[in-house]
């Protein structure tokens, strides 16, 4: 099968497919690794337990977003 016929039958499947198509194809590119992922949870929850103590604060998407703008724009 070529290449384009490939994709071209990909895209005709339902998102859901299409997603897990997506996903393992990029697994494959790009293996998940198990220290690098315990780490980044590790960092989630302590980022998550600094905003619910009120340690820091958060900023909306969109605001950061529009300074990511300003400043480069």
């Amino acid at each position: 099968m070529k290449t384009k016929d490939l994709i071209s039958e990909a895209l005709s499947l339902p998102v859901e497919a299409r997603a897990q198509i997506a996903d393992s194809i990029l697994k494959s590119m790009n293996p998940p690794e198990a220290e690098i992922d315990k780490k980044w949870i590790q960092t989630a929850k302590q980022r998550l337990s600094e905003l619910r103590s009120g340690k820091i604060n958060s900023v909306p998407g969109d605001e950061v977003f529009n300074n990511i703008w300003k400043r480069y724009s």
